[in-house]
């Protein structure tokens, strides 16, 4: 049932990138490839264990299968799960339980879930769900979220360009999880910078997937690196970003877009960041 593909990342010191080139950025930090119609394709990282990617299916159901990978019998047998479909409409179907999936609908999956099920209602426009998975201790309720029932932050003004509606999706608000925190940020019209002032959380590491460009020549440049040695990577659509706990969280296009944010780590405190001074930036 499952056609899938996982790559695995290691971790760094930030004494490691001094010296990379883009070429060698790009091959530790970005994920050019998430969504491939009919395929599973997952990054596993080892910044806190995090799995991500995208289920892309077409004519097909696909299910994750990952248990020699992990040394479990199942996938979720010790992990808990998010999905957002950003996609066309789709199904999701959990221990025998479907949902329908439209876009921009979530879904926070417990530990000891052994099956999840993906297909779409229409290949030729498939759902694309993007999933992120870490550690978990605890089996907490499976709970479906939309955007709907989600009260955005808003935050940010149109004069400093990071106007912005975030969705906070797997959250305490909103439902009970181990580690994980997902999420769905929305730019406005005439804003580009996601995060600036930008920031750290050296007790959290975080995953960014960037999609929903408006237009095919959109780009945005993701800053990482030190706060006093920075580095971007130009990521296109549906693209995504490992940043580690020492990094900048921030990035910019060059028009608005929207992205998926997933973070794991020591909390579920989402304020928990340590802000950087725009003097201190290098």
């Amino acid at each position: 049932m499952s056609n899938q593909n996982m790559e695995t990342r290691y971790t760094h010191s930030p004494e490691d990138i001094r010296h990379y080139s883009t070429e060698d950025l790009r091959r530790e930090f970005l994920v050019e490839k998430i969504f491939v119609p009919g395929e599973i394709a997952l990054t596993y990282t080892h910044n806190d264990r995090m799995i991500f990617g995208g289920v892309t299916p077409t004519t097909e159901p696909l299910e994750i299968t990952l248990s020699k990978e992990l040394g479990v019998d199942f996938f979720l047998e010790r992990r808990e799960l998010g999905v957002i479909n950003i996609g066309g409409p789709g199904v999701i179907e959990i221990d025998g339980k479907k949902d329908d999936m439209k876009k921009q609908d979530g879904y926070y999956i417990g530990k000891e879930t052994k099956h999840v099920v993906f297909s779409s209602k229409d290949a030729k426009n498939p759902a694309k769900f993007y999933i992120s998975s870490t550690p978990a201790h605890k089996v907490y309720p499976n709970v479906k979220i939309s955007i709907d029932q989600v009260k955005p932050r808003e935050t940010g003004e149109g004069n400093t360009m990071n106007e912005r509606k975030i969705y906070q999706y797997i959250h305490p608000n909103i439902c009970e999880s181990c580690q994980l925190q997902m999420g769905y940020t929305i730019l406005e019209p005439g804003s580009s910078w996601n995060t600036m002032p930008c920031h750290t959380h050296e007790r959290r590491m975080e995953a960014y997937v960037y999609f929903d460009f408006a237009t095919d020549d959109t780009r945005v440049f993701h800053m990482m690196g030190k706060p006093d040695e920075t580095k971007h990577l130009v990521l296109s659509e549906d693209q995504a970003i490992i940043s580690p706990s020492w990094s900048i969280h921030s990035g910019v296009g060059t028009s608005n877009y929207s992205f998926i944010w997933a973070m794991c780590g020591e909390n579920i405190t989402y304020d928990d960041m340590d802000m950087v001074d725009m003097k201190d930036l290098k």
